[in-house]
């Protein structure tokens, strides 16, 4: 029986916005990271029947399909394909997705998943460019309907939606507060021990500096700071910057064969992709999904939350991993244990290839057999991803 695998996993360190990042094309980002993947993996790009990539605002210099533009941008060979790919802030993970079910099916041998956002060359929200995404038939469905806004181009928030979230779970802004300082302890703690480092592909820069950690870390916050924050979403609300994730620029690469093929060519495998999912949910709260996201990959899989030895749910805001803990009765202690997103940062088309990258590097320092990814998307929906040690 045939199986996905995950052969090689790189990322570059995550820039803030208007950071170290700011000076690099998204498209020369993403030909970076498959340079890097194909260097540490030993593959030949000539091999790759093609690269599926994520980006959520693919206007300006992320539009014209920036997977086939970074084939190119990276030297390989002409006669690799890319495709480019929206499930928002999932898009990323969604690739590597494609990229299993690809292999899995017999139409391609070897494809590379990932992706990039560049959000401070072109931000977010830019691909709406003054139109209307939502038709009168979706807002007839919302009108009047608590978290809609009926008087704003893009009617559905998610800051909104964090609000609801919070106030559906009865979480504090202390919570909320604690949760987020925790993220940026944790960060600080595995960038300090170097645990990133084997994941990470260093960018050089135009003025010959080496970007090589990733820089959106606050190691000077603090509760108190935190609690200094405003409530942009709800004047009496509890959401703040210091509780979302942070605007970035970054990118990641995934390569994926069948164990067969790997064997073939001399490459180890990673991990297995064991069980990959994708639900909906309520689109005005918006970021609930990955509570039946994980129900339905757990349900698949065959396994329990306690057999799960790492669990990523990204940090859009604080109150999405947190509702997931109430929902699911996950052990705390398991869920991301190296920081994430309100940290490290969120270049959303980059994000899921990202957490999968990082969780793989956690899985292997710690001998861990299964690991679990999932994360909420614009629209209400999310991925849940089961991958296994080999």
């Amino acid at each position: 029986m045939s199986d996905a695998v995950i052969v090689g996993a790189v990322r570059t360190p995550v820039g803030r916005r208007k950071g170290s990042l700011a000076g690099v094309h998204p498209v020369d980002l993403s030909a970076h990271v498959l340079r890097a993947l194909a260097e540490r993996t030993g593959i030949d790009p000539g091999d790759v029947d093609d690269v599926v990539w994520g980006c959520v605002s693919q206007v300006g210099e992320q539009s014209w399909n920036v997977a086939r533009n970074a084939v190119l941008a990276a030297g390989w060979p002409e006669s690799v394909p890319g495709t480019t790919l929206d499930r928002q802030c999932g898009s990323s993970q969604q690739a590597l997705h494609f990229a299993a079910a690809t292999v899995l099916s017999g139409q391609a041998d070897l494809v590379v998943a990932g992706g990039v956002e560049s959000m401070t060359r072109v931000p977010m929200g830019s691909s709406v460019a003054g139109g209307m995404p939502f038709s009168p038939a979706i807002l007839e469905r919302y009108r009047g309907v608590e978290g809609v806004a009926a008087d704003s181009p893009l009617p559905f928030n998610q800051g909104v939606g964090a609000e609801l979230i919070a106030q559906r779970w009865r979480f504090s802004r202390t919570q909320l507060d604690e949760f987020a300082l925790a993220s940026h302890e944790k960060v600080a703690a595995a960038q300090d021990a170097g645990a990133f480092d084997p994941e990470l592909a260093p960018v050089a820069l135009a003025d010959g500096a080496k970007f090589s950690a990733d820089e959106g870390i606050r190691r000077d916050t603090s509760l108190a700071k935190l609690g200094e924050l405003a409530t942009p979403f709800k004047a009496d609300g509890v959401v703040t910057a210091g509780s979302a994730s942070q605007i970035s620029d970054g990118a990641a690469a995934l390569a994926v064969t069948t164990s067969e093929w790997a064997s073939r060519h001399g490459l180890r495998p990673l991990a297995r992709v064991h069980t990959a999912v994708v639900a909906a949910d309520d689109p005005v709260t918006m970021l609930t999904a990955p509570i039946p996201a994980t129900a339905k990959a757990l349900r698949r899989a065959g396994l329990g939350i306690e057999e799960i030895g790492v669990y990523e749910v990204n940090e859009a805001f604080a109150p999405v991993p947190l509702a997931w803990l109430a929902e699911t009765e996950a052990d705390p202690e398991r869920l991301n244990p190296r920081g994430g997103a309100i940290a490290l940062g969120h270049p959303l088309g980059g994000s899921g290839a990202r957490i999968m990258t990082t969780m793989l590097q956690h899985m292997r320092d710690n001998g861990i057999r299964y690991g679990l990814q999932t994360m909420c998307e614009g629209g209400g929906m999310a991925n849940a991803t089961i991958v296994e040690l080999l």
